[in-house]
């Protein structure tokens, strides 16, 4: 991909700006006379009003018919949406919705403890894919120290490594990438691509 890609990703890693209008599920959020439309979260719709400033870790999820973004308070909870979409059958809005339900304590504390019932609420997830949910994330990942291990690496290094999975590399990949690179390069934007030139991007 060229470098213009890696820009456009870089940009909307996160958001920062003042919130233009609310239009539920939506917020528009205003950066600098650019309004990007940012569905987030109901919790979050609820404690926001037009003329905020505000701060968004958002996801990007592109499709050949649309371009959208997802958009978190916390970067936690962004990686634990993330961690929600790594599960088959599970798409975007779906993992949004869980979030409706709790915070991202209550997500992690729903998986370790097998708690089908959390999930099971979730408008179109079904007990099927709340059982999915709990086995694939359970089983496979430790959620609690890869958010340890990601506010270790801080938090430019969080964007970078959300920019480096939106390319389609694995967090472990992500995290190697980080740490070789870390002493090089001195913004973020120059990172994410001594990055990919480590992954052989």
């Amino acid at each position: 991909m060229g470098y213009v890609i890696i820009e456009l990703l870089f940009m909307i890693a996160a958001l920062k700006g003042i919130v233009d209008s609310i239009d539920a599920p939506y917020i528009i959020v205003d950066v600098q006379g650019v309004g990007y439309k940012v569905l987030v979260p109901t919790t979050l719709l609820s404690s926001v009003s037009a003329g905020q400033t505000i701060k968004l870790f958002t996801y990007t999820h592109v499709r050949e018919d649309i371009l959208e973004l997802f958009g978190f308070l916390q970067q936690q909870d962004l990686r634990v949406f993330e961690k929600l979409l790594g599960v088959s059958g599970i798409g975007p809005k779906t993992a949004m919705s869980v979030f409706s339900f709790g915070t991202h304590e209550d997500i992690i504390k729903a998986i370790f403890e097998g708690d089908v019932s959390f999930f099971s609420g979730v408008p179109r997830l079904g007990k099927k894919n709340a059982q999915k949910i709990i086995i694939e994330l359970k089983g496979k990942l430790d959620l609690d120290a890869e958010m340890a291990d990601l506010e270790g690496l801080g938090a430019k290094n969080g964007e970078i490594m959300t920019a480096l999975k939106q390319f389609g590399f694995t967090q472990k990949e992500a995290q190697e990438a980080v740490r070789k690179i870390a002493k090089d390069g001195q913004t973020t934007e120059e990172k994410i691509k001594l990055a990919l030139k480590y992954l052989g991007k």
